[in-house]
């Protein structure tokens, strides 16, 4: 059986664009990209913290150190600057790698810059 994991994360980075009139996907500033080891043109989940709208299209390489969180085409409707947004990739295993995987999470602050990384989420009170 296959199983489907968090494979990557980028949380709560700030949008800085939305193209309506652009072919599609999210550009993503390439060190982010790099350092969740969220591929270019890998599917990704995209969910707006601000609105509650959740969408799925794939990433493109934005400029290294640049900051820019660009959610393109339709999905422009879904998100607009200044809008917080977390960032997803997932990846399927088997039950042996899903024993031992561990996700790349990236914590960013308002200007998209790191602030930390984690392989794990905090325990969650209620």
């Amino acid at each position: 059986m296959q199983l489907t994991l968090l494979k990557a994360k980028i949380h709560r980075a700030t949008v800085t664009h939305a193209e309506l009139d652009y072919e599609g996907s999210c550009a993503i500033d390439g060190h982010l990209l790099d350092l969740s080891g969220i591929r270019e043109y890998e599917q990704i989940h995209v969910y707006n913290v601000a609105n509650g709208e959740r969408f799925v299209t794939y990433a493109i390489r934005a400029e290294e150190g640049s900051g820019i969180i660009s959610v393109n085409g339709a999905a422009a409707h879904r998100a607009s600057p200044g809008h917080l947004v977390i960032i997803c990739a997932y990846g399927a295993c088997d039950a042996a790698e899903a024993a031992k995987h561990k996700p790349t999470l990236v914590y960013v602050d308002r200007a998209n810059r790191v602030t930390h990384t984690n392989d794990r989420i905090p325990k969650q009170a209620a």
